[in-house]
């Protein structure tokens, strides 16, 4: 007669139980790092497409506030009531004046304020003036850098034309085509109108 028969693992089954827990364990971790990089990259696009939501509305608000009110520069020379150069003409893009200019610290100033967009060594730039007429210009707000592409249309009653002259009664276009592109990323189109209010 034999003895009780003891029960357990052998040798080999307990190492083959390691093996697939080693391969369980490295599947999971692979796993959670592609988890962690897809997370990081959306959430990367995400805060990129928010900053273009921003530069949008902010770009969308000057533009529509546009009223058509000449200026004079530092110099005294009289500017149009709303300049529109080409990409290749200088940096200075998109020149106007905008209503609904809030005064908070209720400064003696207008309610009209002086707006440039400019574009130069691949960044777009806004720069305000502290007043219509004669003054230089403040310290100029970086919107957008490591720009490849920009590009930019003028809609006159006439069709769009790649720069802005006033002609008659119309002295502002009515819209304005803005196409931006940045290394890797696909071109970013959008339209806005000009003085919306009017």
């Amino acid at each position: 007669m034999t003895g009780p028969r003891e029960h357990g693992f052998t040798l080999v089954e307990l190492l083959v139980s390691l093996v697939i827990f080693a391969v369980l364990s490295a599947a999971g971790v692979s796993l959670l790092q592609m988890s962690a990089r897809s997370q990081a990259a959306v959430g990367e696009r995400l805060e990129e497409v928010a900053a273009w939501r921003r530069i949008s509305s902010l770009i969308a608000s000057d533009l529509s506030a546009a009223v058509p009110r000449t200026t004079r520069e530092v110099a005294g020379t009289l500017r149009p009531a709303f300049v529109g150069n080409a990409v290749n003409d200088g940096p200075l893009l998109v020149g106007f004046v905008r209503s609904g200019w809030s005064n908070l610290d209720q400064a003696p100033r207008a309610s009209l304020q002086k707006v440039d967009y400019r574009f130069e060594q691949g960044r777009l730039e806004r720069v305000a003036y502290p007043a219509l007429d004669g003054a230089e210009p403040e310290v100029p707000a970086v919107l957008a850098d490591n720009i490849e592409r920009f590009s930019i249309r003028y809609r006159a009653r006439d069709g769009w034309r790649s720069q802005w002259e006033a002609l008659g009664a119309e002295p502002m276009p009515s819209a304005i085509e803005i196409t931006i592109g940045q290394a890797g990323r696909a071109d970013v189109r959008q339209l806005f109108l000009v003085g919306a209010g009017r």
